[in-house]
């Protein structure tokens, strides 16, 4: 029983259900269709997280669903904490349902984004320093490689190594550990289209990259 005199498993059950429902909620779209009046699925990828929004939108709406992405991770974690204080296995499975709700929400036939800005949103939640690593990192990830299937998916390992490492060296729980790597599985299964473009030599390009390319191509 909970400290409320409920059960855990119900608490864990309303907690995972909630965090989805969270993560689900399509902030690329809301905020495309807000400052552009366009339907962000019509628009690149089709996807409503933080990439196609700049496609869709430009570097404002990139950045605000972005933000808003990383704030549904967050409050994921907390509502965990919320419910039952002091679980990181909660707080794991919470944070791993939010990418999966950003991922295949159900409010939008189950197709969303890719579950970078919420992966590390919740990571944050878990381990402030994270956002202080990731927040910087991600941006210039982006800007390297050009690509943003890649980008999540370097992103995603790293979250793998960090908490590794501080759970073998700072005795973190274990618990992390098993969030990174199920939420780096869910960003994969997400990206399947795109690391077949990118075998094929057909991903899109974004950033400087995509700018530069254009350019070329027009020349």
């Amino acid at each position: 029983m909970s400290s409320l005199g409920i059960p855990v498993a119900l608490v864990y059950g309303v907690a995972i259900l909630l965090a989805y429902l969270l993560g689900a909620i399509p902030v690329g779209l809301i905020v495309v269709q807000a400052l552009k009046g366009r339907d962000i699925r019509t628009v690149g990828s089709g996807r409503t997280g933080g990439t196609n929004a700049l496609r869709a939108g430009g570097v404002l709406a990139g950045v605000l669903t972005g933000l808003g992405d990383m704030a549904k991770g967050i409050g994921a974690v907390n509502i965990a904490r919320l419910l039952l204080p002091g679980d990181p296995i909660l707080e794991a499975l919470c944070g791993v349902a939010a990418v999966a709700g950003h991922n295949w929400p159900v409010y939008l036939g189950f197709r969303g984004g890719a579950g970078t800005a919420p992966n590390v949103g919740a990571a944050a939640a878990l381990w402030p320093v994270v956002g202080l690593i990731m927040v910087p990192l991600v941006p210039l990830i982006l800007v390297l490689t050009g690509y943003a299937s890649v980008t999540s998916t370097l992103v995603a390992i790293s979250l793998v190594v960090i908490f590794v490492l501080r759970a073998v060296f700072a005795g973190s729980p274990w618990a992390y550990v098993g969030y990174s790597v199920a939420t780096a599985i869910l960003v994969a299964l997400a990206l399947i289209p795109n690391y077949r473009r990118l075998i094929e030599g057909t991903e899109r390009l974004v950033g400087p990259r995509a700018k530069a390319t254009a350019q070329r191509q027009s020349e």
